[in-house]
């Protein structure tokens, strides 16, 4: 049993107690945190390409009776996806914006640990946990700095969240009353089973569990909140934000795959209304980029078509599509980081003007960051030849033979028209037509520019690596569609557990 499996979710937890130990080591503590754990991450990456699922067993307890975390390939792209962006995040916040308030770093490291932990856990209840100290720590960082607007947005963003948490233990409550487990791979045993009586039941309690993954990712109807709270976040923050929301696209696919598939009682759960509300949540953000008045508010609204795009492909429920979308993911996530990070550097130094899309004076390192607006704008509209061009490409084949395929493909392929077009836009005024005279804002910190220059790599890097990328991405799809290794390495040879269930 590796140790190196609970490293991602120990790291941060252990920095974060240090920190309130030591607070005038903080910044140093975060750096060296942040850093460790992209070298982690990049360890699992390489025990995770043999095709093995490494399962940790706190305690040695064995699996349905103890607490697993559960190492694959997917897992260990979404906690690399995560450690990457979270170090970008961090280099641009060290520049300042940590010290808006009081425990930044902590909080900082607490969020690391609890999405970590929701990639890795091999169960729903700690799913649970780990959602909650992902988003404990995330109103803290919401309302870092203070202000009105964030104060405002918090208030929402808190109460939606705890509706969710809410229902999610009602739904986990009623899995438990009938299936006697809450672990993933008991659950894909067991469910095939459920007596006729109780399958209303269990649906219901799936449905409820599938509704609040989706609040999570942020799908229309319940997506209305993101791109005010995201738009309101502190740039850093945004940036970490952005990969939030793909907490809830993995949730719902590692638990619709592993544990719902092929059951009486969750057969057809998410057809036909998932691809359609993916194919309006595509809109809606395509819509609210139009129609944003700040570069921040266009990364937001971003956000919102990723959504739509990622869960289309999870709706399909093929590894093909699920291929696809996992070579989408890592690319949207990193360039809408490094987007938001360019919004707050702009408002920084635009001053009052902030990052709003109007003309205004010329900003220094408007060559820099023209630049990285440049790179950042091709791959989000998913213009060639950049990672997010081949992205839409696998993404539209892998839909092509669906119900909604030609919708979907219209539906894209507008989206990336009307992203481009707002960027040009944005890019016209914030940088082509600036006044002669520049503004007097701040020098950027060093941190803060090397943050930028990471993430805005993403998009080059990515298509130039298209290859081994997408091959891993296609590992990694049919890894997880295989279901019956991770149920055999989570569970292993036991005898017959008796269990108990409602009356």
């Amino acid at each position: 049993m590796s140790h190196a499996v609970i490293l991602p979710v120990l790291l941060p937890l252990v920095a974060a107690v240090a920190m309130l130990l030591l607070p005038s080591a903080a910044r140093m503590l975060a750096v060296l945190a942040a850093v460790a754990l992209v070298g982690v991450a990049a360890l699992l990456l390489g025990l995770a390409a043999d095709d093995a699922v490494r399962v940790y067993r706190l305690g040695d307890w064995q699996a349905p009776y103890g607490i697993v975390l559960v190492l694959d390939r997917l897992a260990a792209m979404m906690v690399a996806v995560t450690a990457v962006l979270g170090l970008a995040a961090l280099m641009s916040a060290i520049g300042g914006n940590d010290r808006e308030g009081r425990h930044f770093h902590p909080l900082f490291q607490l969020q690391m640990a609890g999405l970590n932990g929701a990639f890795l856990t091999g169960d729903v209840f700690n799913l649970f946990v780990f959602f909650e100290i992902l988003l404990l720590a995330s109103y803290g960082l919401l309302m870092h700095g203070g202000g009105a607007a964030r104060a405002r947005v918090g208030i929402g963003y808190v109460v939606l969240n705890l509706v969710g948490s809410a229902l999610f233990l009602i739904s986990l409550g009623l899995v438990y009353g009938t299936l006697g487990t809450l672990n993933l791979a008991d659950i894909a045993l067991v469910l095939p089973g459920v007596p006729a009586a109780d399958q209303a039941l269990v649906r219901t309690a799936a449905a409820l569990m599938v509704a609040v993954f989706l609040l999570k990712a942020a799908l229309l109807p319940l997506s209305f909140w993101l791109p005010h709270v995201y738009a309101a976040a502190g740039a850093p923050v945004a940036a970490l934000f952005a990969v939030m929301t793909k907490v809830g696209v993995y949730a719902l696919l590692r638990v619709e795959v592993i544990g719902f598939a092929g059951a009486p009682a969750t057969a057809g759960l998410l057809q036909p209304w998932l691809p359609v509300l993916a194919l309006l949540t595509i809109a809606a953000g395509t819509i609210g980029a139009l129609a944003a008045r700040r570069l921040a508010g266009v990364a937001a609204n971003q956000v919102l078509v990723s959504t739509g795009t990622l869960l289309a492909a999870v709706a399909a429920g093929n590894a093909t599509a699920t291929a696809a979308a996992l070579y989408y993911l890592p690319h949207t996530t990193l360039v809408t980081g490094g987007m938001f990070l360019l919004a707050g550097q702009l408002a920084q130094l635009r001053g009052a003007m902030g990052d709003t899309i109007d003309n205004g004076p010329k900003v220094r390192g408007a060559l820099l960051l023209g630049g990285a607006f440049l790179v950042l704008g091709v791959a989000a509209a998913g213009v060639p030849p950049l990672s997010g061009f081949l992205a839409k490409v696998m993404v539209l084949q892998a839909l092509g033979d669906t119900a909604l395929g030609p919708w979907m493909w219209a539906g894209l392929l507008v989206s990336g028209l009307v992203m481009a077009l707002v960027l040009a836009r944005a890019a016209s005024a914030l940088f082509w037509e600036a006044g002669d005279e520049e503004a007097p804002g701040p020098k950027l910190p060093r941190g803060a520019v090397l943050a930028l220059v990471l993430l805005s790599a993403a998009g080059p890097v990515l298509a130039l690596a298209a290859a081994p990328v997408a091959g891993y991405a296609r590992a990694a799809a049919e890894q997880l569609h295989a279901r019956q290794p991770y149920i055999e390495a989570v569970l292993g040879a036991r005898p017959a557990v008796q269990r108990e269930t409602r009356p």
